[in-house]
Formats: C-alpha cells, sequence, structure tokens
C-alpha cells in the first residue's frame, strides 16, 4: 500500500476571464477547482498509472469535506484527521489566451497539538512493513519542523519506507530521520547541501552527503533537466541522470509531484534505478503537457517514457 500524506492541503478555485482588469467586474467564462495538495497530487497520478493510494493529512470544515468528496469521487480513499480550523482556499483569476494571472492564497489553517497526536496515532495504527509513506508538503501553523521526522521515524520502526517531500528546517530535520527517498528541487537541494549545482560533479557529491546521513535514495527533480537519482548500495552509490524529450510545456504545476508518484510506482514493482528515473521523468512530463493540474494516463506515460532516456553517472 502506499500512503500519502498533505498536513497543508487548499481547494484551489481557477477563474478564467477572457482579461484581467482592475477596478471592475469581472466574470468568468470558465471555473475549475482542484483539490490541492502534494500529497493528493501524488495519489492522483499514481491512479493514472493504475496504482492505488490512500490520502491522509488534515482537512476540515466543510471546504474539507468538499476536499474529501473529490478525492473520493475520483477513487482515491482517504482517511483525514478533521481539524478545528477550516481547510483554505486558494483563488487564481486567469486570463484566457494569455495565461496572466493573478494568486490569492488563505492565510493557512493551524492544527492544534490534540489533531496532531490523532494523525500520529492514526498512522502508527495503519503502517506495515513493506508499505510506502509519502510525507510532503509545507507543515501548518503550530506544528513543529521535527513533525515529519518523528512520522518518519514511527513508519520505518514498523518496517515501511519513507519518502519525504519538504522544505527548509522540516526537510533538514527530516532527513535526520533517514528515510528511504527525499525528493528535493534544485534550490532545495542546494539549501541543504550548501552548495550551488551547477555541474553533474556537483550533484555527485550533494547527493553524496545526504547518503552518509542515511538516505538511501535522493531524487533531486531538475525542471527541464530532467531527474538526478542516487541510491545507496552495500558496494557504492549509484547516481543516474535522466533526461525528458523536447515537448512543448504546458503547465509546470503538479509535474514535480507526478514525477514523485511514477518514481514510487517503479520503485514499487521492481524496477531497475536506470528505469525507475526514466518513468517518474515520463509522469512529471506527461503533467507539464496538460493544461492546469492534470496528470497523464498510463498510455500516454508509457509513450514519453519510450523517448526518455537515462544514463549511470561515474
Amino acid at each position: 500500500m502506499i500512503y500519502t500524506v498533505t498536513l497543508n492541503p487548499s481547494l484551489d478555485r481557477t477563474l478564467i476571464v477572457p482579461r484581467l482588469e482592475l477596478n471592475d467586474v469581472l466574470r468568468a467564462q470558465e471555473t475549475r477547482l482542484d483539490w490541492g495538495g502534494k500529497g493528493f497530487n501524488v495519489s492522483r497520478a499514481l491512479l493514472a498509472l493504475g496504482e492505488s493510494s490512500t490520502a491522509m493529512g488534515f482537512v476540515g470544515g466543510e471546504t474539507g469535506r468538499r476536499m474529501e468528496a473529490g478525492l473520493n469521487t475520483l477513487g482515491i480513499p482517504t482517511d483525514f484527521v478533521y481539524t478545528a480550523a477550516e481547510s483554505r482556499t486558494n483563488i487564481v483569476i486567469m486570463e484566457a489566451g494569455t495565461g496572466q494571472h493573478i494568486k490569492v492564497n488563505e492565510k493557512c489553517p493551524a492544527a492544534s497539538p490534540l489533531e496532531q497526536e490523532a494523525l500520529f496515532v492514526k498512522v502508527g495504527q495503519k503502517a506495515q512493513p513493506g508499505d510506502f509513506w509519502l510525507f510532503c508538503g509545507s507543515l501548518p501553523p503550530g506544528v513543529e519542523p521535527d513533525f515529519y521526522a518523528r512520522l518518519i521515524q514511527q513508519v520505518q520502526n514498523r518496517g515501511a519506507k519513507a519518502c519525504l517531500d519538504t522544505s527548509g528546517p522540516a526537510l533538514r530535520l527530516g532527513l535526520q530521520a533517514r528515510p528511504f527517498l527525499i525528493k528535493p528541487n534544485r534550490s532545495e537541494a542546494e539549501e541543504l547541501a550548501e552548495v550551488q549545482l551547477k555541474i553533474e560533479a556537483d550533484l555527485c557529491r550533494a547527493a553524496g552527503s545526504f547518503m552518509q546521513q542515511g538516505v538511501q535514495h535522493a531524487a533531486i527533480s531538475l525542471g527541464g533537466e530532467g531527474l538526478w537519482l542516487s541510491a545507496r548500495t552495500q558496494a557504492a552509490i549509484i547516481n543516474v541522470h535522466a533526461h525528458p524529450p523536447a515537448v512543448d510545456i504546458q503547465n509546470p504545476t503538479g509535474a514535480g509531484d507526478a514525477l514523485l508518484a511514477g518514481l514510487l510506482w517503479a520503485l514499487q514493482n521492481g524496477w531497475k534505478l536506470e528505469e525507475a528515473a526514466r518513468w517518474g521523468v515520463a509522469t512529471g512530463t506527461s503533467a507539464a503537457l496538460k493544461a492546469g493540474v492534470e496528470f497523464g494516463s498510463r498510455q500516454e506515460v508509457e509513450e514519453i517514457y519510450a523517448r526518455t532516456f537515462a544514463r549511470r553517472i561515474a
């Protein structure tokens, strides 16, 4: 089983208008709702690949119920802790044709100590040997930076594999819990490793420093340059660089989450490191070809996978 844990989700409402105008009444010609959150995106991308997962985390109020119902309608089972605070709604007003937009994010709702403990207990009750647990996104107010680290230790003590996709102090402290996999982007990896990642030798050194701290896999997403994936074995550290095909990107939002979904799916199904990196890049690329936060079908991902290549770096 794969579990995705999102602590700070949102309901994302996008309004498409003919033109962006200040001090005027704008009339939307199209509206879309997305169940926002990195873990939700991973669950949706996994579903497109034919893989089930359970979405967990904090939601609250009527907005939280709408998010849960939306995920359930898609076919994604959920098991949330409901908070006293209402889940946030983010608004995007986008101009048709140009893509220019204004985005307003509501203030993040807090999670109380009792709500945090309820999630901690729920995760501990579910974790089983061989499960994959993905902890991702920012922390809500009131949650200490070591919360992900505690969750990682808990599930791995029960034989599960923890994956972490966050930033800042939560990433640094989570790294100390020796997760199975971390997935920083380039800037997050640079901050964590305290080095600029300009050439492959820099990426090798940064990934090596993460491995020395106990991480088994480091997946550094590089945007249009693909994915750097390193794995620690008994003999050595293996480094792979997977490159996407040349495509016309429509919307990169959610592409990194899709990449992580493809990578986890491949690792769970026993693909070798080069192939796992290719699956990750192909899944992320397929999402970047979609308008809005959408994810490619298994067939679309397979077609891009055939045009994706990876090479091992000494």
